[in-house]
């Protein structure tokens, strides 16, 4: 029985956890394994070869850490750096001042560059930097992908542009937790040294895996680091991998046979085609926020997000009380504004295992909230706007024709 039950089916819209498939959900409800059976490396195996795929790497190394996305990011920075180290980091929202607070607590020497909330990188500060650490103090770069907290992309490649001008060697560290299996993300192409996700997001697995992947460079980079690390530490895994076992210690059993389904889902479709759907999502989402009247938090079209929209309400409404009467009234869970954008934005997510007709759904839900909190919206224009633009953009379901 759910703690809160409601009639009909939860319609989940939050940036994380998404809506996981009924295939994976049938492919975890299994037993426990001895996971030094044969089964298990036979399907980690299969596991470490695909996810490389996602990632659109060939060179790189994954590791699959039974955490978060949060230990994801303590992975990337504790073996491929040192305490002391100066990294440039980029303060955009959030989540990428969590992991700023994370590499400051693990003694990084931490360089932030700040940005107003609803903007990208600053990567003119960002050249300003490089071009004059003709020491080459800089030993990385972290950069978050997708900032969910505002609705913003960085665009990785012109990072990877700046540090080649530069001649710089200075490590590029990538948090695609909400990007990766839903935007354009390529790893070996932008030279990015260690990337990142989290299961629960365009994954649409339940919260448990990060999954990090690094590239030949961050290797090597593991043989100076002096920071200490146990759980995350990649040598630990790469011994495991040499003698074909994989775990260092014991994995979550339904958590690999749900990412098998999972993968094996993306793969059906299509990876090309999952972030094309995800390009779809993202626009009708934008078109519909427009008819309301309301504005994008995000500040420039280069920086929109396929993955979730922030959305600015009027100062005389707050944004908490829009999730609330979603979930309250209308069984719908929407993004609630994060810190500095507490009570001015609420975020409708957009990625994972979603159609555009349960996109419609939520937006019509929202337009009847918004009239519930005194804005008046038009019952209608949002989804019109969107179904009229989707109407023209829906592909035929390929096994389907």
């Amino acid at each position: 029985m759910d703690y809160m039950n409601g009639p009909g089916r939860h319609h989940l819209f939050v940036p994380g956890p998404v809506n996981i498939p009924e295939q994976v959900i049938r492919a975890m409800n299994r037993n426990n394994e001895d996971y030094r059976s044969p089964a298990i490396p036979a399907l980690t195996k299969t596991l470490l070869e695909d996810v490389k795929k996602i990632f659109k790497t060939t060179s790189g190394t994954p590791f699959m850490f039974p955490t978060t996305g949060t230990g994801a990011w303590e992975s990337a920075l504790t073996n491929t750096l040192s305490p002391g180290d100066r990294i440039v980091s980029f303060l955009i929202g959030q989540f990428s001042l969590l992991w700023i607070d994370q590499q400051k607590r693990l003694n990084f020497n931490v360089d932030v560059v700040e940005s107003d909330w609803g903007q990208g990188a600053n990567l003119q500060v960002l050249a300003s930097k490089l071009s004059e650490d003709q020491n080459q103090s800089i030993k990385a770069i972290c950069i978050v992908h997708n900032e969910t907290a505002t609705g913003v992309t960085n665009d990785i490649s012109a990072v990877r542009t700046l540090l080649d001008h530069y001649k710089h060697p200075a490590l590029l560290l990538v948090d695609g937790v909400s990007s990766i299996c839903a935007l354009d993300f390529r790893m070996d192409e932008w030279g990015v040294d260690v990337a990142l996700t989290g299961s629960q997001k365009a994954l649409s697995l339940p919260t448990g895996l990060g999954i990090v992947c690094a590239s030949p460079k961050a290797l090597e980079a593991t043989k100076t680091s002096k920071s200490l690390k146990v759980f995350f530490d990649w040598n630990d895994y790469l011994k495991f991998y040499k003698l074909g076992t994989y775990w260092p210690y014991t994995p979550s059993i339904q958590l690999l046979y749900g990412l098998r389904a999972a993968l094996d889902l993306i793969f059906e479709e299509g990876l090309d085609n999952v972030i094309a759907r995800h390009a779809r999502l993202g626009k009708a989402t934008r078109l519909a926020v427009e008819a309301w009247g309301l504005k994008n938090c995000t500040q420039k079209e280069e920086w929109i997000s396929n993955t979730v929209t922030a959305v600015m309400v009027p100062p005389n409404i707050d944004s908490t009380e829009i999730v609330k009467r979603a979930w309250k009234r209308y069984n719908l869970s929407l993004g609630l504004g994060l810190n500095k954008v507490a009570g001015k934005v609420f975020r409708i997510g957009h990625l994972g295992h979603l159609n555009e007709l349960q996109l419609l759904g939520c937006l019509a839900g929202v337009e009847m909230i918004l009239k519930d909190v005194g804005y008046p919206v038009v019952l209608g224009s949002g989804v019109a706007a969107a179904s009229t633009y989707l109407q023209h953009q829906i592909p035929l379901i390929p096994s389907r024709i």
